[in-house]
């Protein structure tokens, strides 16, 4: 008879059930107690957000995405016990805190409008075409404080509204697009949808032309490359790990 695999996830539930019934707690130093949509769990102190509620016994499927914090997917909005105030983080890098009341968001219900950027000219009025509530920034940095990569929001749309898009991309370039800013704005605004924008114009007609980038282009679509492609792609798994060594081996380093 075929041995029944366990899944990662059945083995984290399975654990869970040392929190909910009360027994093994001798096996954790340390415990805090949150609050998951009403309900409340004790879990070991130490763990993200997201391990603690898979160790409470739910199975995230959605809003999980990386567990890394680079992909934003994971948007929580919690309050700390006695505090009124709403906080935001990414549950896969907060550590959770004793009276933690938490509540996950499944998407941020932001819509971006269709435009082609091909078809536009590089100019600032293009920016408040698409995205007019820009012009509605009251300035209160309520997008800042609730932004986990600790990006200069509110200065980025301050740009926008310039159509300084220079200082917009640079300025946005490691959002992750988990909608934390747009959740919390008073003006409805869609930051990040603007920072993508900003970004998308910036690299269109705001950069250079590199030379060197375009002359390598031109030569693989003149069949330049065809042949060695050909050679390379007809070698053995063996012969290909034996070039890469070779080229390992005998790469300058600078």
């Amino acid at each position: 008879m075929a041995e029944k695999k366990i899944s990662l996830m059945d083995t984290v539930r399975d654990a869970s059930k040392g929190v909910i019934s009360g027994i093994d707690k001798k096996d954790v130093e340390h415990w805090v107690e949150i609050y998951f949509l009403g309900k409340a769990y004790q879990v070991p102190a130490g763990l993200t957000i997201m391990q603690a509620l898979e160790y409470a016994g739910y199975r995230l499927i959605r809003s999980c995405g990386c567990r890394a914090g680079f992909c934003g997917a994971c948007s929580t909005v919690f309050r700390r016990k006695g505090e009124y105030k709403l906080q935001t983080a990414m549950a896969c890098q907060t550590r959770v805190e004793d009276g933690m009341y938490l509540v996950q968001i499944p998407f941020s219900p932001a819509e971006k409008p269709l435009y082609d950027i091909e078809k536009e000219k590089y100019e600032a009025s293009v920016l408040l075409k698409y995205f007019p509530e820009v012009a509605r920034c009251v300035s209160c940095n309520t997008c800042t404080k609730a932004c986990p990569q600790d990006l200069q929001v509110m200065d980025y749309v301050q740009a926008a509204l310039k159509g300084d898009y220079k200082q917009v991309a640079e300025l946005s370039f490691e959002c992750i697009q988990c909608g934390l800013c747009a959740i919390r704005c008073p003006a409805e605004i869609v930051q990040y949808h603007v920072a993508q924008f900003g970004r998308r114009m910036y690299g269109k007609y705001g950069i250079p032309r590199e030379e060197n980038t375009e002359k390598r282009v031109k030569e693989i679509k003149n069949g330049e490359f065809n042949k060695k492609f050909e050679e390379i792609m007809s070698l053995s798994e063996e012969e290909l790990r034996s070039v890469y060594t070779e080229q390992q081996n005998t790469r300058e380093v600078y």
